[in-house]
């Protein structure tokens, strides 16, 4: 039996994880800082990396309590050297730094992106070639994932990531940060074909993804409307509850607005679906992975569904969609296997690239 430990804090979450043989997770403990900025509209880089120097030694100790393993027993320490906020993975690797070196442990440094892939990969007999949609807050691309786990980039957002997407659109309506979730929570109360908002269409590259303009254009139906009283109610909600009902929301959402929010999840789950489709046509993908922040999203979950893609389509589990360290774990074991070890100049890399 091989366990790895992962440890994952390239954002607003500080992660530890221990998982055994490549699959198994025996512990997964993630530490939210959702009430720190959610007051603030969004991350705020400098509060994250202090939140995390806060939670990652409990974060680790506990991960390896649950799991009911010592340090010793580990083969390796796996940490997210990239992409992310540079303070946040800075806390994360010098703290796996320091424990692989006490304890004479090798040290994996794992891309999230292709933690996210494994997310799903690790959990499910996947046939390769696959198509690997990773859609969150701050990444839209779309890889061939190869049988000799080598990864081509075929396309990816030239602006905004999808989850940013809903985030700043919900903002803008009133709704808070995190927004994507209060979307997709009142999107099933709204017409989808509603209010129309233009596909995009793309120069150059035809799969790669932007969002900017269907921002734009809620922006401009927002702009064309008085919506001054019904947004200070769902702020008002906001001060009074962290977290509403969906009663609550509701409450204060009028339908024009319900229909608004169903039509532009509706355009960003056909933006993903019509390039994800075509790119695993174009490599004769075996498999279709949906992972990453968004992979929650119910809505694009039922579309895919109604697809009815001739290849299997593989989701993460919806603990396993948000940033955590089982992926990290994971998706060090291919690297264990080769030999992939770090050293103790190991950098953190904002603009990390998988491929």
């Amino acid at each position: 039996m091989t366990r790895i430990l992962g440890i994952e804090s390239s954002c607003d979450e500080t992660a530890a994880a221990v998982v055994e043989d490549g699959s198994r997770i025996l512990s997964s403990i993630i530490s939210s800082q959702m009430a720190t900025h959610s007051k603030y509209g969004g991350v705020v880089p400098e509060l994250a990396s202090r939140e995390h120097l806060r939670a990652i030694v409990p974060a680790v100790r506990l991960a390896l309590e649950e799991s009911a393993t010592r340090l010793e027993d580990l083969a390796a320490i796996a940490v997210t050297q990239g992409p992310g906020l540079v303070g946040s993975l800075l806390v994360g690797m010098t703290y796996a730094k320091a424990l692989a070196i006490s304890k004479g442990l090798p040290l994996i440094a794992v891309n999230h992106i292709e933690g996210h892939i494994h997310s799903v990969v690790s959990q499910n007999r996947v046939e390769l070639p696959a198509l690997a949609l990773v859609v969150s807050g701050g990444h839209t691309h779309l890889y061939e994932v190869r049988e000799d786990s080598t990864y081509r980039l075929l396309g990816r957002t030239r602006d905004d990531a999808a989850g940013e997407a809903f985030d700043k659109v919900a903002k803008l309506l009133g709704f808070g940060y995190p927004g994507g979730p209060v979307i997709d929570m009142l999107a099933p109360y709204g017409d989808p074909r509603a209010v129309r908002f233009t596909l995009a269409k793309m120069k150059g590259n035809p799969l790669d993804f932007s969002f900017s303009g269907l921002k734009t254009a809620v922006l401009r139906w927002f702009e064309s409307r008085d919506m001054r009283e019904e947004i200070d109610a769902r702020r008002a909600l906001l001060d009074e509850n962290f977290k509403p009902s969906l009663d609550q929301w509701l409450a204060v959402t009028p339908q024009a607005t319900l229909d608004a929010l169903a039509s532009f999840q509706h355009t960003v789950i056909e933006e993903l679906l019509r390039r994800a489709v075509r790119s695993a046509d174009e490599i004769d993908a075996r498999s279709l992975v949906v992972s990453g922040g968004v992979a929650c999203n119910s809505g694009l979950r039922r579309a895919v569904e109604r697809e009815r893609l001739p290849y299997p389509a593989y989701f993460p589990s919806l603990g396993l969609s948000t940033d955590n360290a089982a992926m990290i774990a994971a998706a060090a074991f291919p690297k264990l296997a080769r030999g992939e070890f770090a050293d103790w100049t190991l950098k953190a890399q904002a603009n990390l690239a998988l491929a």
